[in-house]
């Protein structure tokens, strides 16, 4: 049986106090023993407060981004998987729409960076989604399957169970726009199918998220889908209030 997981990406927004104000806040409403995995993404620079702030509780912190390379070394400006597990990381986002957008991750890339979070004993998060020009000309599945077939290149099935996959329909990501029920069970459906292929038990226990302006408003009808498996929530996981809600909705 899958375990729903609601996953809080807090992208570049926060500072010391507002990040103390929402830990503490998180804390107070979550539920101590919550039927849904629940993790959230802090900048790197607050993670290690993030940890220390959440601890005893049942929220998981996670790191937004990883370095593809396999060692410590030259690489100014990267963080290693290792780096993260030294933290208190149990997580890393990989391939979301914005890094591949601004910051270049290209399809191997994603991979690779999953493949080293792997190998740490970290749950990668990877990312899919497709464009709205992408969606309008028909192309959505086309794009998924190969943003996936460069994971299937380098994850063996066994990898592929530690991992999580999230899609994220670009044009629905900080627009208000959500997909709806209906447009996202079919690519979760199709997800699912793909992994089918490489391995059918692997498939039943996959975990599928949906993102793009997940709240409280739409969660409930989004989740009660069948091949969705809660949420990676932006803007809205930055209010404990919301995030909570959203949460409960999950289970």
């Amino acid at each position: 049986m899958r375990s729903n997981l609601v996953a809080g990406n807090w992208k570049m927004c926060g500072d010391n106090a507002s990040i103390e104000k929402l830990v503490a806040n998180l804390k107070a409403l979550l539920p101590a023993e919550p039927a849904v995995d629940i993790a959230v993404f802090p900048p790197s620079v607050y993670i290690a407060r993030v940890v220390d702030g959440l601890a005893g509780s049942p929220v998981a912190v996670g790191a937004q981004n990883v370095c593809e390379q396999p060692n410590d070394g030259a690489y100014t400006g990267e963080v290693s998987a290792a780096m993260l597990v030294d933290t208190g990381c149990r997580y890393v986002i990989v391939g979301h729409s914005e890094r591949r957008a601004m910051y270049g991750d290209s399809n191997e890339r994603v991979a690779q960076k999953a493949k080293q979070a792997l190998a740490q004993g970290l749950m990668p998060i990877i990312c899919v989604g497709e464009t709205e020009a992408q969606r309008d000309d028909g192309s959505t599945l086309e794009v998924i399957a190969e943003q996936l077939q460069a994971v299937f290149a380098v994850l063996s099935a066994e990898d592929m169970c530690s991992i999580v996959v999230a899609y994220e329909p670009v044009w629905a990501i900080g627009t208000g726009k959500t997909a709806t029920p209906s447009q996202a069970q079919e690519v979760h459906a199709f997800i699912r199918a793909l992994f089918a292929k490489k391995d059918e038990p692997l498939a039943k226990g996959l975990r599928i998220l949906y993102g793009g302006s997940v709240k409280a408003a739409n969660a409930g009808e989004l989740f009660a889908q069948a091949d969705i498996d809660g949420g990676l929530v932006g803007g809205a996981s930055l209010d404990a209030q919301e995030f909570s809600a959203i949460c409960r909705a999950a289970e």
